[in-house]
């Protein structure tokens, strides 16, 4: 094959990857990524100078969209129109742009997402700040280059005197990197602008104290000013968004309702709306009974309606977890400088403004300078005319023409070309005596402009103060107040955050089943009544241990081989009334011969704080809370325990407090906790109180003042003691009588602390639960049986009995109302002529 001189082999590899990377830096430089002088990408800057170019102005008349497009398209932009078209309705959308562009008149769209009308039907004209970002251009201060065809040229950048880059932001993607730049607040960038003019040697830290963050045009909040210095410093970060949500209360109705009045940054309304819908329709949120859209033209409204047991706060931030009403916003600060991509730090992003602004005023001085020179030319010839009228005029009236007379000026006042035109150019008028007069202010005028022109050339002080003076009066004639606040650090939404925070009634049976229900769901009864059923139990097995505690709490479970384990209370299944519940070796990495033998719940893990612990045979520990506050799923020790030993109760203390220990056979000692050392987690304890045989520790409990003890009995008796009767000694002793026990009474099976409007529960063998008011139990000495609290079935006892931390509804109610097991209805209390029974009150 004959060789031609025309072709050259080129592999194929090498010519894709230099022609790829020739298309990379196109779409990099000349579409995606802003310049960071003024802010703009190639489309936006066309679109403004076609504008500008048009008469566009703000003070001008609307001219139709289509035109402004065709005009771009022509001239400019070799793209299609619907490229065009978008960029222009973006400049011109509120939403979108902090401080638009573009003045549009017609349908531009809404933070809906609707799309804006075609171009045919809208308008547009420049805003007054966009003139801003154009002033000057007709004098030299940017470079311009031929457009795609060669027929006219388009400038390279704009002079403009508003930090765009910033106050606008920007978003692209390229090839192979993107950039999301924030937009500000005016008022701010300007004052940190003139503060690093005054100061250039200020740091990111101290430019923040000016610019503290970014300032978005839907309002909202940003949550947390780590992630903005972040962002300042590196060019990088993610801020957290927030909308701005209030809870309203209808006086007349009671109920509540969630107001969105602002949203995240570029959050579309309807589809946040639709979102929130989609959950509630999907279950996945419970309590919103109605979802409106309120906005009008006075603002944004989104009314979300709560059901009456609804908790706001919390559906909040099921809300804030699960819809966009809480957002991210990546920002990465990426434009062109200096014709090549760089990741820009808040300092850079200013200084590169500042140096284009210097530059810019530079090239504006150079040419008024010059401008100012020709005219003080033209006007040394005036002078030299008008003071030599007789000589020009008759000069004039000699000459044959005009060429004549120009050249006979020229060699008879020694004037140059220029300045013999412009004296025969001059009118008439020019020759009276006030219009000579003005010629001679004029060219004193312009010398002076000189002189300045010539002042601000030479001196770079002068440029910086013109800088300042420009951005002062940008910032007085176009600044505002900051829309987006920014508020505290928000972590990580926990699961604690979605759920109610109440108090649950925790159950445990004896052979380890563990539930939890709403304290709401046992009501007051009067004492002596039959009771609820609390749970159902298998042949054999009772509810053993009964609690209340909140959602959010830890429980600490303590185990008969001296372990402790870890559970949130929301994390133990919620069962209905009577449902058994689940084995706590489901939900505990128990070991086969472990057992739980007390419980704890404890709200957060400080400092300062102990767990006292007592065991079966009268020996009590105490420790810092904070040596459990390191959960495993396997445990951790808790205590060492002797050979049939156990734990019967662990309390948490502040190390100033007063003990009781109650036993089985009616005995209490009381002392100060001061007398137990704190010990380390794996070890025994002190002898906390001295037991004769047979006899064994029922109980813990830490003295409160104005409080009673009461004891309570296997049989269902009980009674309150007034502390006084209880003499403070030292650990060690043997106590005194709390309860007599007898067989009618029974061995006591739990003694606790109970205020005067204190209420109980009571919990028997037989699953049956009994909410009782404390004020019903009399107060009497401490060597007596107590009264009859609970009816029992027959081989049925009373399992244990925990106190209720809230007041109840029904406290005044003097009909008990209790629900009989069997039969599953309703039952008052025994008719009149009936015989109730046992007088329930009758001291033994």
């Amino acid at each position: 094959m004959e060789h031609d001189p025309q072709r050259v082999p080129v592999n194929i590899e090498d010519e894709m990857r230099s022609s790829y990377m020739d298309y990379a830096m196109s779409v990099i430089v000349g579409r995606a990524l802003p310049l960071a002088r003024d802010g703009l990408k190639p489309v936006h800057r066309r679109i403004l100078y076609a504008m500008f170019n048009e008469g566009l102005l703000h003070n001008r008349r609307y001219s139709k969209c289509a035109g402004v497009v065709g005009e771009v398209l022509k001239r400019y932009h070799p793209h299609g129109d619907s490229a065009v078209y978008d960029a222009l309705v973006r400049l011109a959308q509120p939403w979108n742009v902090r401080y638009p562009l573009v003045d549009g008149q017609g349908n531009f769209g809404s933070v809906d997402g609707d799309p804006p009308a075609a171009y045919r039907y809208t308008e547009c004209r420049l805003t007054q700040l966009a003139e801003e970002l154009l002033a000057d251009i007709e004098k030299e201060t940017v470079d311009f280059v031929p457009n795609f065809d060669d027929s006219t040229s388009e400038p390279l950048v704009l002079p403009t005197k508003v930090p765009n880059l910033l106050i606008n932001g920007a978003a692209g993607i390229a090839v192979g990197m993107a950039t999301n730049i924030p937009p500000h607040n005016l008022t701010e960038v300007c004052d940190g602008l003139i503060a690093l003019l005054e100061n250039p040697a200020l740091t990111i830290d101290e430019l923040m104290k000016f610019i503290p963050g970014p300032d978005f045009p839907t309002y909202g909040f940003i949550c947390g000013k780590k992630a903005i210095r972040d962002a300042y410093h590196d060019g990088r970060g993610i801020l957290t968004m927030r909308a701005k949500a209030e809870v309203e209360t209808d006086e007349k109705t009671g109920r509540s309702a969630i107001i969105v009045t602002e949203i995240p940054y570029q959050v579309n309304k309807a589809r946040l709306i639709e979102r929130i819908a989609e959950l509630v329709n999907e279950r996945k949120l419970d309590g919103i009974a109605d979802l409106r859209d309120e906005s009008d033209r006075e603002g944004m409204r989104i009314a979300i309606d709560l059901k009456r047991d609804a908790v706001a706060e919390v559906l909040l931030n099921q809300l804030y977890k699960h819809t966009p009403l809480q957002e991210s916003f990546g920002v990465n600060m990426l434009a062109i400088v200096d014709g090549r991509p760089k990741l820009l730090n808040l300092k850079d992003a200013l200084e590169v403004f500042l140096r284009h602004r210097r530059e810019v005023i530079v090239r504006r001085t150079i040419y008024d300078l010059r401008k100012a020179e020709e005219r003080l030319h033209i006007l040394a010839g005036l002078k030299i005319a008008v003071e030599n009228l007789d000589q020009v005029i008759q000069i004039i009236r000699a000459a044959a023409d005009p060429p004549t007379a120009r050249a006979n000026l020229m060699s008879a006042l020694g004037l140059t070309q220029i300045q013999a035109q412009a004296v025969l150019d001059m009118r008439l008028q020019r020759l009276t005596g006030l219009e000579r007069d003005k010629i001679m202010q004029e060219y004193a005028e312009v010398e002076a402009q000189i002189a300045r022109y010539r002042q601000i050339l030479g001196d770079e002080s002068e440029i910086t103060k013109i800088i300042v003076q420009e951005l002062t009066e940008l910032r007085d004639k176009y600044g505002d107040e900051r829309r987006t606040k920014i508020v505290g650090e928000v972590g990580t939404i926990s699961v604690e955050d979605l759920i109610v925070e109440e108090d649950m009634v925790v159950t445990i049976s004896h052979e380890g089943y563990v539930k939890r229900n709403p304290v709401t769901l046992y009501r007051a009864q009067r004492r002596g009544g039959r009771g609820k059923i609390g749970a159902t139990t298998r042949d054999q097995d009772f509810v053993e241990h009964v609690f209340v505690a909140s959602t959010h709490s830890y429980i600490l479970f303590f185990t008969t081989a001296g372990k402790v384990y870890w559970l949130k209370v929301h994390e133990i299944p919620q069962a209905g009334r009577t449902a058994r519940g689940r084995a706590v070796t489901n939900l505990l990495s128990l070991k086969a011969d472990e057992k739980l033998s007390a419980f704890l719940p404890v709200r957060e893990f400080q400092e300062g704080c102990y767990l006292l612990f007592a065991t079966r045979r009268g020996l009590v520990k105490k420790t810092d809370l904070m040596s459990y506050a390191s959960p495993r799923p396997s445990g951790l020790i808790a205590i060492a325990l002797e050979a049939g030993d156990e734990v019967v109760g662990v309390k948490l203390t502040d190390g100033k407090c007063e003990v009781i220990l109650s036993t089985a056979e009616g005995q209490a000692i009381r002392f100060e906790e001061s007398e137990v050392r704190p010990m380390g987690r794996s070890t025994y304890g002190v002898v906390g109180m001295k037991l004769d045989e047979g006899d064994s520790v029922v109980a813990i409990d830490l003295v409160e003042p104005g409080n009673a003890l009461l004891a309570v009995s296997e049989n269902g008796y009980g009674k309150r003691t007034a502390m006084d009767e209880y003499r403070c000694t030292h650990r060690g002793g043997k106590g005194i009588i709390t309860m007599r026990t007898t067989d009618r009474t029974g061995r006591v099976i739990g003694v606790r602390m109970v205020s005067e409007d204190g209420q109980l529960m009571l919990v028997t063998s037989g699953g049956k639960v009994i909410r009782i008011r404390a004020a019903e139990i009399r107060v009497i000495g401490r060597n007596t049986q107590g009264v009859k609290l609970i009816d029992l079935e027959e081989g049925e006892r009373l399992a244990s009995v925990a106190r209720l931390a809230e007041a109840d509804a029904e406290s005044d109610a003097t009909t008990a109302v209790v629900e009989d097991p069997t039969e599953g209805t309703l039952a008052d209390e025994a008719p009149a002529g009936e015989d109730p029974g046992p007088d329930p009150d009758a001291e033994v």
